[in-house]
């Protein structure tokens, strides 16, 4: 399950450049997208485009299918950021929709911004582990370092570090399609669960964050 950032700071610029971050995701997404296999079953999750007051814009747009990669594009190219980041929730949404607590789980969230709803994602993290069959939280954070100092981390990198996933901190589009391409095209292999049933699980090379 992809959870993608529309909040408000996502239509915001750097200090050089006077594209907002948002068509920088979007060009990256468009470079990535097309290289994900068939056979992944994909979906997307999109918060922040409600009211800059409200912390309820938590959209399901995709459900998770195989060759989800047309729509799930036909509905990033439809984001107008523009309210709060509630990324625990929508974190928390994604793993109770793929099921995490029975099935292999992976969740790719892309921020740009700290949580602003209240939520606390490491204590969430320590949740989700405890009950999950087996759960990979991936975090891409999207920020500029003339705007957070350089050595700038976003909290949520706890999601990622919590449950064996990649943290990846990037700054240009280049380093995002690199992202990505790490986080949403890895390869799978065939694995058996405990219960005997064969699934697919993805190979994530250089685990440690």
């Amino acid at each position: 399950m992809f959870v993608f950032d529309a909040s408000g700071s996502m239509g915001t610029t750097d200090l050089t450049a006077k594209e907002p971050n948002i068509e920088r995701v979007k060009r990256a997404l468009h470079r990535v997208v097309p290289q994900i296999p068939a056979s992944r079953r994909m979906g997307l999750i999109i918060y922040g485009e409600g009211a800059y007051n409200r912390c309820d814009s938590i959209d399901l747009k995709v459900r998770p299918h195989p060759d989800a990669g047309q729509a799930i594009m036909a509905e990033v190219d439809k984001v107008q950021p523009a309210g709060r980041t509630p990324l625990t929730q929508s974190v928390r949404n994604a793993a109770d929709i793929l099921d995490y607590r029975h099935n292999p789980s992976v969740i790719v969230l892309l921020t740009d911004g700290e949580e602003t709803c209240g939520g606390d994602p490491c204590a969430m993290a320590n949740a989700l582990k405890a009950e999950a069959a087996d759960l990979t939280i991936h975090v891409i954070g999207y920020r500029h370092r003339d705007a957070a100092g350089l050595g700038a981390v976003f909290g949520a990198r706890c999601l990622a570090e919590q449950t064996g996933g990649l943290y990846l901190s990037v700054e240009t589009e280049d380093e995002l399609v690199d992202a990505l391409l790490k986080t949403l095209t890895c390869p799978l292999t065939a694995e058996v669960a405990p219960n005997g049933a064969p699934f697919m699980k993805a190979e994530i090379p250089n685990r440690s964050p």
